[in-house]
């Protein structure tokens, strides 16, 4: 098994069995997205739950003519537009790739059929769902507890490599402040 898969990343949450592994190989799509592309646009119902072998993506959304990043994944990460993929509703957001991706998919269908056959992958979706709640709190109390500094130190530490795969403007809308602001942060750095 690949070190940087979706397998082995489900593995290490809770092993999983044989035959769920299979079942979830002979689903699993492997493919390559450049920079730019869009996984998802605002008012698609999203299908496909990815996991990031390689690259960096965010998802953003407009209000009026401003745009907002809502968040950014990288390697080693599951990505989903979380409301609709779950609602089968149309997405609020839009998921662009920000670096070269190679990505693995499953689509609802086939999450669901898993969910059914291998009621032990419950476990595994459980905890996935309970790490993506954790992360939206985190980043709702981050927004309201830490200063503009701290906000912008943390993403740094979180994503190490940002400043090459996204714009200031893009970071700047995710720390929910003015790019001008970011500027004078990063002078004083």
């Amino acid at each position: 098994m690949e070190a940087n898969s979706l397998l082995n990343t489900l593995n290490s949450i809770t092993i999983l069995s044989e035959g769920l592994q299979n079942q979830i190989k002979s689903y699993l799509i492997e493919e390559t997205f450049g920079k730019k592309s869009i996984l998802l646009k605002a008012g698609q119902v999203s299908h496909r739950i990815y996991y990031i072998k390689k690259g960096f993506i965010r998802a953003h959304y407009y209000k009026g003519n401003n745009e907002f990043t809502s968040w950014f994944m990288g390697e080693g990460e599951i990505i989903v537009s979380v409301y609709s993929f779950f609602s089968r509703k149309p997405s609020f957001e839009n998921i662009e790739v920000l670096d070269d991706c190679v990505l693995q998919s499953i689509n609802w269908d086939q999450l669901q059929g898993l969910y059914k056959k291998y009621p032990e992958f419950n476990l595994t979706g459980r905890i996935i769902t309970e790490q993506y709640y954790i992360r939206s709190e985190e980043r709702t109390i981050s927004l309201q507890t830490l200063n503009a500094k701290q906000r912008y130190e943390k993403l740094l530490s979180d994503y190490p490599g940002i400043l090459q795969k996204a714009s200031l403007g893009q970071i700047a809308s995710y720390l929910s402040i003015k790019q001008e602001t970011l500027s004078r942060i990063r002078a004083k750095k």
